[in-house]
């Protein structure tokens, strides 16, 4: 296991030591699959290959073990407008912003240019304390445009 990977074990479990419950065979099982997703998940995609590998493994448990490693800061969400919440893990991420085709659902990621820098003293100006920000296109991908 890298050295990356073991940190970002070691701070689902101080979360999970910390509101009193244990890194049980099932969230282990979880995580294991989270932390080998590459690209955006969402928890359902995670329970099926979780309960295809382990059927021991409940979609209660996948859900409840998401929801936990996001408060853990192991991954995050992004704000798409989908049915689902859609997570990426931290572990290995550089700054960055996303793009989706709204045809065929596919995202794209681009690199953060410290955009930032430009609003946050705006809004700081107007006292908004702020915690975080994110920055989505919407639009047709070139395949999608080949379709046409």
């Amino acid at each position: 296991m890298s050295a990356r990977i073991d940190r970002e074990r070691k701070k689902y479990q101080k979360y999970l030591n910390s509101e009193g419950l244990r890194f049980s065979r099932g969230r282990e099982a979880v995580f294991h699959q989270v932390i080998n997703a590459h690209g955006h998940f969402t928890a359902e995609e995670t329970a099926k290959a979780c309960m295809k590998s382990d059927p021991a493994v409940s979609r209660a448990t996948v859900y409840r073990a998401v929801h936990e490693m996001l408060e853990a800061g192991v991954i995050r969400g992004t704000a798409f407008g989908d049915k689902h919440q859609h997570y990426e893990h931290l572990y290995d991420e550089k700054k960055h912003h996303h793009a989706q085709c709204v045809r065929c659902h596919r995202f794209i990621e681009f690199p953060d240019l410290d955009e930032d820098k430009r609003y946050h003293p705006i809004l700081e100006r107007q006292g908004f304390k702020i915690i975080g920000h994110e920055m989505h296109f919407y639009g047709i991908c070139k395949d999608c445009q080949d379709e046409d």
